[in-house]
Formats: structure tokens, sequence, C-alpha cells
């Protein structure tokens, strides 16, 4: 038999009455935006105006009542609102994530609250398994006396069956009819203002990372670029006794911004919580591993086949866009990125081809090759064949000499039959810091074209991406390849409404002045008066900084070019690099001219890069491609080792 709670009214002062007659732990839940924080300090304040001791704990770490963010907070109403008596830090706003430490952490809190009605002030998780557990934990675990749910009456009354199997009083409340949910970047702006806020007071302390216990979870210590702009927490004896954000670690030096007359402990706490490179606080992605797939979207994926061999096929996902290994780790070199918004590709290599669709050569627009061995060229015949048509010419890239391949593998052909129809190629071969061109059609003509000097290594310099390139040594030269996009402005569409502001064409002159740098620049509103740039951005735009994916290949294990592909590789947020050999057969990895799996992650690992994607096995390892991922994982904590049904689901020798 199904159970319905009924709706009461929106009425503080009559909930107010309601929640006396109960016992004194009261928890007030709802979706996020629905009013819990405005309710608990209304109820208080009638309450303290009957001269009763009310005592609150701000438990949501992401959009918290009063207190930091971060952290839960106990606090006593004393008007005009909350008075801090004690916090817990929690160093992450994701309390559907962390849902136990913040159980742990509310519980502490209780126990050094006064007698007194207490109001708990519940994070706005009302789904799925996190919500169903965060409730049931917190009501159960708090002894809560009486659980008070918000709900919209134009919705179902959330987690209906958890409430009425929980042992506690429940009331079903109507929200306030004027109670909206916040934009998420106006909850973002409103807790990075308290955040700033109370790190102006804060001042700057040096500890040595090798004396600490690090707890929570703090990403890899070789990885100094991620902890920059962390929360982290002084712990001693499992209390918070300071909160503030790191600086900068270098040479396991932590730099950290903490309050005056905090205690140094040997104990820091580390979770998700960061200001990014835009300015606000949010949560930091897990460390390697969300970026990362193994499953193609659908207009990437290659033609699935019986007798796939290629082992794992890494997929990483860029902000629209999609990188694919086509071919996987071990069969011949393609990397597939697809520019989703705009429907267009542009290929690394171009090795074996029978897994993609002609359709996505209908849209390569670029191919940049690294070299011009038989694995990394073969596929030009599926691009030259699937291009005959009305289509525009697509650009080649890669080291000298792939002018003479290309027009010797369309000249294996007759043309006689086609017309204009021919495909029409745009060749460039990188010669230092020249760019040597030439334009070919099947079955027509060929056209020299000017030379283009370029200046560090940039081929494209488009408006949402640009690609650079280096030359490497292989016995042959080799062309590694940096794709990286640029950053993307967004404007808050909450924040425009609240101004009451209209979208227009103004917007995308905001956004062209605060790309250039002109913060002072004026700029005309839909209602005729002038803003300057910079005051609007600060409350209308968010930055998305730009990634970048690097591509190397084929090059042999010498100082050169590790230093080279450093250099490229620099904070990339994805390498894709070849590991053909392990350090036990370093012999043949030096006489081929191809890295070890060892110098492979050591090069991730000199370059600061975020995910390391190794490829390019050699065959002896397609039984056991654990051994590689397990001899990278040994000096890169980047790696991402793919899940052990994809290392499993691989050809058997014959």
């Amino acid at each position: 038999m199904t159970h319905s709670l009924p709706l009461l009214p929106y009425c503080p002062s009559d909930l107010a009455d309601r929640l006396l007659s109960g016992g004194p732990r009261i928890l007030l839940c709802g979706e996020t935006g629905i009013g819990k924080s405005t309710l608990t300090a209304a109820l208080a304040r009638i309450m303290a105006a009957q001269d009763l001791a009310c005592f609150g704990i701000a438990a949501d770490p992401g959009s918290p009542g009063f207190g930091l963010p971060g952290t839960v907070s106990l606090g006593q109403w004393r008007e005009p609102g909350w008075q801090i008596l004690a916090f817990e830090a929690l160093c992450t706003l994701d309390a559907g994530r962390f849902r136990l430490p913040l159980i742990t952490a509310v519980s502490r809190l209780i126990r050094q609250a006064p007698a007194g009605l207490l109001l708990i002030d519940m994070p706005g998780v009302v789904r799925g398994i996190a919500g169903s557990e965060l409730l049931t934990g917190m009501a159960t675990l708090l002894d809560i006396d009486t659980v008070l749910m918000l709900a919209r009456q134009s919705k179902p009354v959330p987690l209906q069956n958890e409430l009425l199997a929980l042992p506690a009083r429940v009331l079903a409340v109507h929200a306030h009819p004027e109670a909206r949910r916040p934009g998420k970047k106006a909850r973002a702006r409103k807790r990075t203002e308290r955040w700033r806020t109370y790190l102006e007071a804060t001042h700057e302390v040096t500890l040595d990372l090798s004396g600490l216990r690090l707890t929570g979870a703090p990403p890899p210590v070789d990885v100094p670029d991620a902890w920059p702009g962390r929360q982290c927490a002084v712990i001693d004896a499992g209390r918070t006794m300071a909160i503030g954000e790191i600086i900068s670690l270098q040479d396991r030096r932590l730099s950290v911004r903490l309050p005056e007359e905090s205690v140094t402990t040997d104990a820091l706490l580390l979770r998700d919580a960061r200001t990014e490179q835009n300015g606000l606080l949010g949560s930091a992605e897990p460390f390697a591993s969300n970026a990362l797939q193994y499953l193609p979207p659908t207009d990437a994926l290659p033609y699935p086949t019986t007798t796939y061999s290629g082992g794992p096929r890494p997929v990483a996902k860029l902000i629209g866009a999609y990188a694919v290994l086509v071919n996987g780790v071990f069969d011949d070199p393609l990397l597939h990125l697809r520019l989703r918004q705009q429907q267009r590709s542009l290929l690394f290599d171009l090795g074996d081809f029978g897994r993609l669709p002609a359709r996505i050569a209908h849209q390569v627009s670029d191919v940049f090759i690294s070299h011009a061995h038989i694995d990394h060229i073969g596929g030009f015949l599926w691009l030259l064949r699937s291009r005959i048509g009305d289509f525009a010419a697509c650009r080649l890239f890669g080291p000298p000499g792939l002018t003479g391949h290309v027009q010797g593998l369309i000249n294996g052909f007759l043309w006689d039959r086609i017309g204009d129809t021919g495909p029409r190629f745009e060749i460039a071969e990188v010669h230092g810091d020249r760019l040597r061109r030439i334009r070919i059609q099947a079955g027509g003509g060929r056209e020299d074209l000017p030379e283009i000097r370029i200046a560090d290594g940039l081929l494209l310099d488009e408006p949402l991406f640009s690609v650079r390139t280096i030359t490497l040594d292989h016995g042959t030269p080799v062309q590694a390849y940096a794709f990286e996009s640029k950053a993307k402005l967004n404007v808050d569409q909450t924040e425009l409404r609240a101004l009451g502001l209209s979208a227009g064409p103004w917007l995308n002159r905001l956004k062209q002045c605060l790309a250039e740098g002109d913060q002072e620049a004026l700029i005309e509103l839909p209602d005729k008066t002038r803003r300057r740039a910079a005051e609007l951005g600060a409350q209308l735009v968010t930055v998305t900084p730009g990634e970048k994916l690097v591509y190397a290949t084929d090059l042999a294990n010498t100082a050169a070019n590790r230093s080279a592909l450093t250099a490229l590789a620099q904070k990339a947020d994805f390498l894709f690099c070849e590991a053909a050999f392990l350090e036990a057969d370093s012999e043949q990895s030096r006489r081929t001219g191809h890295l070890t799996a060892r110098a492979c992650g050591e090069i991730a690992t000199a370059a600061d890069v975020r995910q390391l994607v190794p490829f390019h096995f050699s065959r002896r390892y397609e039984t056991n491609p654990e051994a590689v991922y397990l001899e990278i994982n040994a000096v890169c904590s980047r790696i991402v080792v793919p899940p052990k049904d994809s290392l499993q689901n691989r050809r058997k020798p014959a």
C-alpha cells in the first residue's frame, strides 16, 4: 500500500509551535534553492524571541546558510543572525560524494552543542542513492526527533518512501512560493565571495610535506599542478584547528594561506574543494578518473569487427571534443579528434582505416602525420577513396618528404573517369621554421603554394583552437603535435535575468573585449546605458580554460627527444604517447628508435601532464598488456589504467 505525506502550508510561526511539541533535534530537508536556510533562520528567530536557546548547524558545505564553504558550522541565533560557535572542515562542496565524512562532522558538532533546540540545515541532495543514504544516515545516526521536508506543490515529496520508514516524526511543508533555485554560477560566485573575504585575514605559511600526514582525498604528491587552490584543513586529534588554501607545492614544500592563530600539527585534510583557474571556488575533478573513458560516443564510434585485436581503445573527453584511439593500443596509430559542435574531425596519423565510416572522411579537415612508415600513413588510401566528390581540400601536415609519399600513393591509380571530382589535398611539409606547401588533385594538376614562415611550430591558429608541432628523431624526422583549445567565455543566464538585461549582440562585444584584455571598454547595454567590460564580466561571465592534447609516437629514447617532447607537453591535459617496449627489451627499443614504457612515464611526469594515455605497444605484449601499464605506473601516477575486462578482451596468439 502506497502512502503519501500531506503538505502543510508554509507558515513559520505555526511550524515553530509544531516543532516545539516534539524533541529538540530537527532536520530540515529539501532540494537546492527551496528555502531551507531561510526557513531555518525564520524558525530560529521565532524561538529566540520566546527566550528559547536555539542552535543551528549549517550542514551544506556547497551552499552553507552560515559559515564557510567547504565546512559544516555550529551557530547560535543571536539577532540579527547566527553567531558561529564551532566548525568542522570537510574541504569539499560535494555532500553527495562525501556523505559519510559529512555525517561524521555533523555528529561531532552536535556533541559540542549546548542544551537547547537544534536546527540542522541539510544539503539539497534529494535524489538517487546519495539522497537516500544521506537522509537515512542523518536521521538515524544523529537521533533526529523531527524531519521537516520542504517540497514544491507541483512535484512529489522527495524521498517519500525513506521518510515514511524513519523512526522520527515527519512533516512535509510547502516551499515558499517565491523560493527559486539559484543558477550554478550564481551559487559559485556567492560561495567564492565568502571564501575570498575569509582568506583576506590569513597569511602565508610553509609546511614540509614530508612531515605531514595527508588525509581525505589528496591529489598525488608528484603532480604539483593539482595542489594550488585546494582547500586544506589543519587537524588535531580529529578536530579542525584551522582551514586555508594551498598556494603552491614545490620541492615537497607546501605554501598555504592559514589564519595567524592556527596551530600547525602533522595532519592535513584535503579533498576536492578548489579555487579553479576562473577564480571560482568549485569541485576539482577526481584526479585522472573522469575525463578518460573506454566507450566512444556514437558520432565517433568505429565500426565493430569480429577480428578486433587492438586491446583497450581509450577515448579522452575534452570540452566539445572527443579523442578516440581508433585502433586501440596495439594496432596502427590513428587518433580521431572529433570536434562535436562543428561536425568536423582532425586525424593524427593514418593507420589502418577499416574501422572508420566514410562519413567521417567527408568531415576531416586536417590530418597530422608523424612520419611515412606504412603503419602511420597506410590509411591514406581510405581517405583518398572516400573523398571522391565535391569536397573542399583536406590539409595534410607532416615531415619533409610527405609530398612525395602522398603523390606516389595518388599516382598508383588511374583517374581517367572522375573528371573534376578528384580528391583535393593541400600538403604542408615542416622544414624548421617554414612550411613548404603544394596543392594536389587526383586526376588533376599539382600547384606549388607560397611557403609560410611559422613561429614556435604554430601550424594552425583558428578561433577555437590551435595546433603546434615539433620535430623529433626516429632515425627519420618525426612530428609530434599539440592541439590546444582556446578559453571559452560563458554568460550566466540567471545573472543576466537578475540584472534585468536581455541577450543581444552586446554580449558578443563584451566577450570579445574580455578575450582581448580590454577591461576598460564601455559596453552599450539594451537600455542604452554604458558599463565597463570589467564590471560586467565580473557579474556575468565565467571563463572555461582551454585544454591541451599532445600526440607523440615513434621517437628514440634520447635526451634531445625527451627535452623537446617534455616542453611541448608541459601541463597538457592529455598526452597520447607511445610506450613500445618494456625496460627488459630496452635493447630492442634502442635499435628500433622507440620509447620504453618507463621512458614514456618519465616524460609525462617531467611534463606535469594531467593524464597520460600510452599506446603503440609492441605485439609481443598483447597477452599481457598489464605489464606495460605497471611499468609506467611505477614512475607516473597520471596514467589511467583501463578496466580489467578491456585488458582481457584481446586476441590470443595463434
